[in-house]
């Protein structure tokens, strides 16, 4: 009886909870059907992307071989062309211009005279001091020969010698005066600029006319402080000339001074510069000294595929069709280049093209 009840029981409950389970496996059979249809849409397009992991394709990149080099950086200033042998002449002594021997582009040679003042007045007093010592040098010839013969006092022969010697030093010094009115060359060179005319009056110290020897150019500059224990004499330099584009010269300091110039907190260098092309004095000269120089062939890359993370510096190579993120030590940079201390040898592939789209073990093929 107890059976038969139990039994009962049960019937009711499954006849009564049937509807409410068989609505609720529809609804579940339709949700299947739907989730269904949106993982074939989206399957469909994951595969027309290629985002599909499972048939994803290996990024097709550009990697460059590294080689060996030496790295150099070099300090870039501002210079000048200038000339050894550069002399502005003016006259010794006041005068008029009287004449002027020379014109602007003429050569010259040490010792010419190129222009000359008024000097009508000391030639006259010259004049009669020669004539006066024509005089003093016969009368001292005839006391000499008296006293030889001891004729005479040795005053009288010791006057006559004494005013001899006179007139010679004044002859002497006003010949010098003389030749204190002249303009004379002390260079070999070129005529750079005659400032003077005839008839013109001049003073000692204003500059008449222009000598400069073009054989002899150098390329001065100033260079700061903080390089002088890089700069010296011998460090490789070159030397651009904005004036033309196209010339440019690579030569050596020639001299570096150990004076610091306490105004400007700086040090002067020159280059020498071979007389084979036309060079202009003060013309503007860019200068790019090399301040450093590697010991050896060492790994250099451009910075620009340098990465930095929170605490290391990488690069990414291409092996065996994958990435590897490298780490490295790097040094120096200099102008888009970075000396690299360790992480890398000659032969690595670097990843060149591509490499910002890319994740350490990422499949990859390399372009041909």
């Amino acid at each position: 009886m107890k059976k038969i009840i139990i039994s009962g029981i049960a019937l009711t409950i499954m006849a009564c909870g049937a509807p409410d389970k068989k609505a609720e496996l529809e609804k579940l059979k339709k949700q299947k059907t739907e989730i269904e249809t949106k993982i074939v849409a989206i399957e469909e397009e994951l595969h027309k992307s290629g985002a599909d992991s499972s048939q994803q394709k290996a990024m097709e990149i550009v990697a460059t071989p590294l080689t060996l080099q030496i790295f150099k950086s070099y300090i870039e200033i501002q210079g000048r062309i200038d000339a050894d042998e550069n002399v502005s002449l003016s006259t010794q002594m006041p005068g008029t211009i009287t004449k002027i021997n020379v014109k602007v582009g003429d050569k010259v040679r040490k010792g010419q005279i190129l222009a000359e003042t008024d000097v009508s007045a000391a030639q006259q007093q010259l004049a009669d001091l020669q004539t006066n010592l024509d005089l003093a040098n016969l009368v001292y010839e005839k006391q000499k020969g008296l006293w030889d013969l001891k004729i005479g006092t040795e005053i009288q022969y010791l006057q006559a010698k004494t005013n001899k010697q006179s007139l010679e030093n004044k002859i002497n010094g006003l010949q010098q005066q003389i030749s204190m009115s002249k303009i004379i060359s002390p260079i070999e060179g070129t005529v750079d600029m005659v400032n003077v005319k005839v008839g013109q009056a001049v003073m000692p110290g204003l500059g008449a006319i222009s000598v400069i020897n073009l054989s002899h150019l150098k390329v001065k500059a100033d260079v700061s402080e903080s390089y002088a224990a890089r700069v010296k004499i011998g460090n490789e330099v070159k030397i651009f000339f904005p004036d033309d584009k196209n010339d440019s010269i690579v030569s050596k300091i020639s001299y570096a001074s150990r004076a610091i110039n306490s105004l400007n907190r700086t040090f002067g260098v020159e280059v020498a510069l071979s007389n084979s092309k036309e060079y202009h004095p003060n013309m503007v000269a860019k200068m790019l000294i090399n301040d450093y120089k590697s010991t050896s062939p060492e790994i250099v890359v451009p910075v620009k595929y340098i990465q930095r993370g929170t605490n290391e510096t990488y690069v990414l190579l291409a092996k065996n069709n994958k990435v590897v993120k490298t780490p490295i030590k790097t040094n120096r940079e200099y102008n888009g280049l970075i000396e690299v201390a360790s992480g890398l040898n000659a032969g690595d592939l670097l990843i060149t093209a591509g490499y910002d789209m890319l994740n350490d073990g990422d499949a990859i093929t390399i372009k041909k």
